[in-house]
């Protein structure tokens, strides 16, 4: 099967490098020309949308790994001039599902098909594989099949056609929420282990035995070894935590439908709190324990 991928990022293009190891031709385009070269090893690029769908013989399958938001409008934006009725667009990136059933009612007006597909699998997938959470129309996700078999770490595990457009991107949006929540917990742990001088733990042993047997094994935790083995006392990372909205998404979410998700809501407010080098809340704190029981208050030199 023959594929246009728009975004050669590092997760576009690893997921290049494994379709086309599984014998699929693909055509890529980025805007960034290092990206590109990158890509070249394995995957036929070119310079433009419009070469890329010219290089493709309808109906045309093009999936899209570019950042949620305006970037996925434009891209969709640059590509209609050059599809036709019957082609099928992916997105594989993390976009809220709202825009995508948006984005999938104005496309089906002209006959193309949007197909949602939320991707996990980090840097790790070229070689394991990625877990898709797909929604779309069944015909076009039929269509499909031999991309997800490939990219899946089994072409019978580790994706599902989950619904209707939006569907995918909506299951994806929480398993981020529940991400959030996991890191959050592994974090807290660890950081009330390192406070414990007691017993001068070593924190990247404890990873590698609860890697193996414990009920709270996982990917994450495989992760935490790790990086505590490169780097223990993780230096030269500022405490400074991002998000990239779909913890956002899920909190509100679940404000909406009335369903209760404090561990999920505390971890994004954690990464916020991250973010505050000079908190203004905790200032205030400060002053309010002074004023009302005389605590010193600690101050900046």
């Amino acid at each position: 099967m023959e594929l246009g991928m728009i975004g050669l990022g590092r997760m576009g293009g690893n997921m290049a490098e494994r379709l086309a190891a599984g014998g699929h031709r693909v055509v890529g385009f980025d805007p960034v020309a290092d990206a590109r070269a990158r890509a070249s090893a394995h995957t036929a690029t070119v310079q433009s949308p419009a070469e890329l769908a010219g290089e493709l013989r309808a109906p045309r399958v093009l999936w899209l790994m570019v950042p949620a938001g305006n970037p996925v409008d434009d891209a969709i934006s640059t590509l209609e001039a050059h599809l036709a009725a019957g082609d099928t667009l992916v997105d594989g990136g993390n976009s809220f599902y709202r825009d995508t059933q948006r984005r999938a009612h104005a496309l089906a007006e002209r006959g193309i098909d949007l197909v949602d597909v939320g991707t996990s699998g980090g840097i790790g997938g070229r070689e394991n594989g990625y877990c898709m959470m797909v929604g779309g129309a069944p015909q076009a996700v039929e269509r499909l099949r031999p991309l997800l078999r490939t990219l899946a770490p089994a072409a019978d595990r580790g994706w599902a056609h989950l619904g209707p457009s939006g569907a995918g991107h909506f299951v994806k949006m929480v398993h981020n929420g529940i991400e959030y929540g996991l890191m959050q917990a592994y974090a807290e742990g660890f950081a009330l282990m390192e406070r414990k001088g007691e017993f001068s733990f070593d924190l990247q042993a404890i990873a590698e035995t609860w890697r193996e047997g414990s009920v709270i094994r996982s990917w994450l935790l495989d992760l935490t070894a790790s990086a505590l083995r490169d780097n223990p006392g993780l230096e030269n990372i500022a405490p400074y935590v991002p998000d990239s909205g779909e913890g956002r998404w899920t909190v509100a979410e679940a404000i909406a439908l009335d369903v209760p998700a404090p561990v999920i809501t505390l971890a994004l407010l954690e990464r916020l709190r991250s973010r505050e080098r000079n908190s203004y809340a905790d200032r205030l704190l400060a002053a309010l324990r002074h004023a009302f029981g005389g605590h010193a208050v600690r101050t900046h030199t």
